[in-house]
């Protein structure tokens, strides 16, 4: 009898032992978000506005939570083209690319070699953007360029 409530006893505490090796870790790395930013809410975007660009309403996040920042408006700068900012998923979360300017080609279009395009883009560097491309002081530490 003392020896089936002794084996009863150690299946038990190994049952509870194997419960605890499951326990998720959580580590907090610095830019990093685990949790998936929400769907963009709809914004009415504004009649256009000489010498200025809409930046889109975004996902912020902010002492452990979303938050919604509505657009704004930027103002234009000449020869460049606004590239809003987003969310990327990279290293096991979220991170949030800030918005920036772009050198624009001839006539105020988009140069090719500075196109932002999903398909080809990887983990939000510029990397792959080469050819007179120039990192701004201090992004290349920070992982954005």
């Amino acid at each position: 009898m003392r020896l089936s409530i002794l084996v009863l006893a150690a299946a038990a505490a190994t049952t509870a032992l194997g419960a605890a090796a499951q326990v998720q870790v959580n580590i907090n790395v610095p830019g990093l978000v685990a949790v998936a930013p929400p769907a963009p809410r709809y914004e009415v975007v504004p009649a256009p506005r000489a010498g200025y660009v809409w930046a889109p309403g975004h996902w912020q996040w902010q002492q452990g939570s979303y938050a919604w920042r509505g657009g704004y408006w930027e103002r234009a700068r000449p020869d460049y083209v606004y590239a809003p900012g987003r969310w990327v998923q990279a290293d096991g979360g979220w991170r949030w690319v800030e918005p920036n300017w772009k050198r624009g080609g001839k006539h105020g279009r988009e140069d090719q070699r500075y196109r932002h395009d999903d398909r080809h883009h990887h983990g939000g560097h510029d990397d792959d953007h080469h050819g007179g491309y120039h990192c701004p002081p201090g992004q290349a530490k920070k992982g954005r360029c």
